[in-house]
């Protein structure tokens, strides 16, 4: 397959794109060049770039910038003295790498998307009771219980991808029911609020202590905040399955996860 015609099968599906806006694209590499598989990872560092070269992947698929800005990764926006951002760009011509961005298709993919896959892999179940912001944003309702519990089982879903500790503010004692889940930059506080949620889960990178957090805290409204990386690694899974299961591309999930380690004093 073609790695334009990879992209295609994705944009012709997606009638919310905006094709002369959207980040989805072939970010390097020949779109006309064939590809047989393709590793799928939601971040692609350099290290991750450096193993798909090592496995003799031709088509990398992945969610979030190549060169270190989402709204136009093109190499030659950034100053000359980053010098990471060349050496990179040449270490992908050399190797004779594709790269194809997924994002503002994958983020609203219907029930598979990145947060529909975030809700089941917190095990919210499969339909959402609200939706805001473009279906960015979701609404899960569950048996009541205390912020703590809550939080706790957040904790052990995602310690299995590699963050098993969660920061929350708000009382461990308050009684949430009503939650809000959704993609990594798009998490709004206020729009959870406002589609009735009495709890927010939101990403590092969406996310300030000294705004929308701390607005909340004020107000009584619990939030739970983990890294961008842990939020949207479930959706690379559901990603990696569909290809497999609806283009003659065999692919390979590469895991990436949460970004940090926590270190103790």
């Amino acid at each position: 397959m073609k790695v334009k015609d990879f992209l295609e099968h994705f944009l012709s599906r997606a009638d919310w794109i905006n094709r002369e806006h959207t980040v989805d694209r072939v970010i390097a590499g020949d779109a006309e060049a064939d590809v047989d598989r393709c590793l799928v990872t939601w971040m692609p560092s350099f290290a991750h770039v450096r193993e798909a070269v090592k496995q003799g992947v031709k088509l990398l698929v992945a969610h979030e910038p190549t060169f270190y800005c989402h709204h136009d990764d093109r190499p030659e926006i950034h100053p000359p003295e980053y010098k990471i951002v060349q050496e990179k760009l040449a270490f992908i011509k050399g190797s004779g790498l594709n790269i194809v961005r997924l994002h503002d298709t994958w983020d609203r993919w219907p029930a598979i998307g990145i947060p529909s896959a975030w809700g089941q892999f917190l095990q919210l179940g499969d339909k959402p009771v609200a939706f805001g912001a473009d279906n960015y944003l979701h609404r899960h309702d569950i048996a009541p219980t205390t912020l703590g519990a809550f939080a706790a089982h957040v904790a052990n879903r995602c310690a299995t991808i590699g963050e098993p500790r969660v920061q929350v503010t708000g009382d461990l004692q308050q009684t949430v029911s009503k939650i809000g889940v959704g993609t990594g930059c798009g998490c709004d506080i206020n729009t959870y609020r406002s589609m009735g949620c009495d709890c927010s889960v939101v990403c590092d990178d969406g996310s300030c202590y000294w705004a929308g957090i701390q607005m909340a805290r004020d107000d009584g409204h619990p939030v739970i905040r983990v890294n961008h990386g842990t939020s949207e690694e479930p959706g690379m899974v559901t990603l990696t399955r569909y290809i497999n299961e609806n283009l003659p591309v065999k692919a390979q999930h590469l895991p990436h996860g949460c970004m940090f380690e926590l270190v103790g004093a």
